[in-house]
């Protein structure tokens, strides 16, 4: 469907749709555009700005091929070097910028920002303060690559070389090693009596090889043979790739960049390293190994830690807030669900003045036949003092499950810390309220009858207000249906479950009876196994203080 002709119009309607998209797709959406833009894009200025306002609007959804393709096109068209030396530096010094377009900008500024240096707002200084203004608020992989460009500023700019050496001196005191042996090394660099070492180590990079494009690589994964190819397919009608992987010009390359510490990175879209070399998956490293063993599993919901119940409690029948908080560590979540797909973003705060290292996580999934969990970010391994790092995690809704996942958080605070929590998965998050008539309620109603697909219990409730009542019903996304039901202070609702094996109707009537303060609740639905579990739910929502 696309070409050169109509490039710009696709993008407009992909640009805006990826803003609406559900999370499964934004990372697959965001790829394909870039490989849209790099294959057709005529104006090589057009693509530059495409690439970045891309990053820029969806930056958390950006996988590292995408950055790291628009760093490889630049570094080999010396026309577009000047322009995007000028374009990110705008991005840099704006107030807030991705943490993505920083890292671009270190490296496009390390390597050419003296071909910018003599235009209005772009000299030597104002490139050293843009990146030194974003530092603090990045993570240590970051900071390295911008402390790499200061080491170049230093070849490249020697009228700032003081305020570089003194950016050095600070960072050499910091409590990441990492960062302080890199400060050290270029402070210890760029102060010896003559510059000839130096200029040797920051030569300008070259050009990279010319190999297959890894976004492309990237796609060839994901459309494998499990995938859905009809899907965001850049591809023809015969189903064969519709990108010439050998007619990109200079822009068909994909050596490996360099990573934050020098080595070369792996390229993850082909399983390769940069040269040339197969990499073992994991499974093939530890084939032949005995890993069964009697050590207990400390991220299953027999190790749970103590107070993880008020967050999940709380979590239930909200989409976000804190799930887990004590002196040293802050575990907020947020959520969206869209049908059978979640997403679940973990947030881990330091609470603590020091930097908690070693930060790691593990799932366990106590449902792995009706519940995909898929990882889609890891935390950082190390959280500076107020900072907070970040773990996606979707979840499809394969079948009716009964089991939240759990969680298990270790991380170094002078000692190993560690805490198991469940995540407030549950099968009424996959719901969405329905609409319908009386006639239609009752129709239905009757439709789908008694036992096995109903469950009716009477039990002691603890506030019996219509307001609190109304609340449990709607957090549990049930469809309030008004005048339906004779008696106004009984509440009728319907809903509809989404999985991945199909969509099960349920409806439900509460009765409350304020005299004797107890319930009598009546669930049915289309599949019998779906009524117990929305009864055993709401059972213990109802009989307990609602959780603030």
């Amino acid at each position: 469907m696309c070409d050169a002709t109509n490039l710009r119009r696709l993008y407009m309607s992909y640009s805006k749709y990826l803003q609406s998209a559900d999370y499964a797709i934004r990372e697959e959406m965001v790829l394909k555009i870039a490989i849209l833009t790099e294959k057709y894009a005529a104006d090589p200025q057009w693509y530059v700005d495409i690439s970045m306002r891309l990053i820029a609007m969806a930056g958390d959804h950006v996988s590292d091929e995408v950055w790291q393709r628009v760093i490889q096109i630049v570094t080999n068209n010396d026309e577009l070097q000047v322009y995007a030396a000028q374009n990110i530096l705008k991005y840099c010094q704006a107030d807030t910028c991705h943490e993505t377009l920083v890292k671009i900008g270190s490296y496009i500024l390390g390597e050419f920002g003296h071909l910018i240096a003599d235009n209005k707002g772009c000299s030597p200084i104002e490139q050293f303060a843009a990146l030194q203004a974003k530092f603090n608020a990045t993570s240590p992989n970051t900071r390295a690559m911008i402390l790499s460009a200061f080491v170049k500023f230093v070849n490249l700019f020697p009228e700032i070389k003081p305020q570089l050496l003194q950016a050095f001196k600070t960072y050499s005191h910091t409590l990441d090693s990492e960062l302080q042996q890199r400060a050290c090394e270029y402070l210890a660099l760029a102060t010896m009596p003559t510059d000839d070492l130096l200029r040797t180590v920051c030569d300008e990079m070259p050009p990279f090889p010319e190999r297959a494009s890894a976004l492309l690589s990237r796609l060839d994964k994901k459309n494998g043979p499990t995938g859905d190819k009809r899907t965001w397919s850049v591809s023809a009608k015969d189903g064969a790739p519709g990108v010439d992987r050998n007619a990109t010009l200079k822009r068909n390359f994909s050596g490996a960049l360099p990573s934050a510490n020098g080595a070369a990175t792996v390229n993850g879209a082909n399983g390769t390293h940069a040269n040339g070399g197969a990499v073992k998956s994991p499974a093939d490293e530890l084939a032949g190994l005995d890993l069964s063993s009697g050590a207990p599993n400390l991220a299953s919901a027999s190790h749970l830690s103590p107070d993880w119940e008020p967050g999940y409690n709380r979590l239930l029948l909200q989409p976000e807030g804190v799930l887990y908080e004590d002196v040293q560590i802050q575990v907020g979540l947020r959520s969206e669900y869209r049908s059978e797909v979640g997403c679940v973003i973990l947030y881990f705060m330091n609470k603590s003045s020091a930097p908690i290292q070693s930060v790691t996580t593990t799932l366990d999934n106590r449902s792995a036949e009706q519940l995909k969990l898929d990882v889609r970010s890891l935390p950082d391994t190390t959280v500076h003092s107020g900072a907070q790092t970040q773990q996606m995690i979707m979840l499809e809704a394969k079948g009716v499950f009964d089991k939240p996942p759990t969680i298990r958080i270790s991380y170094m605070a002078g000692s190993l810390q560690a805490l198991t929590l469940q995540l407030p998965v549950s099968l009424h998050k996959y719901m969405d309220a329905a609409v319908l008539s009386g006639d239609d309620f009752f129709k239905r109603w009757k439709q789908i009858g008694g036992a096995p697909r109903e469950s009716q219990k009477i039990f002691q409730g603890y506030n019996l207000s219509t307001e609190n009542t109304r609340k449990i019903v709607s957090g549990f996304k049930w469809g309030i249906l008004e005048g339906v039901d004779p008696n106004a202070r009984n509440f009728v609702g319907a809903t509809v479950l989404h999985t991945s094996g199909g969509k099960f109707g349920c409806l439900m009537r509460l009765e409350p009876n304020q005299e004797n303060k107890m319930y009598r609740l009546t669930i049915r639905a289309t599949d019998e196994s779906v009524p117990p579990l929305l009864m055993a739910a709401m059972e213990e929502r109802l009989t307990q203080p609602y959780p603030l």
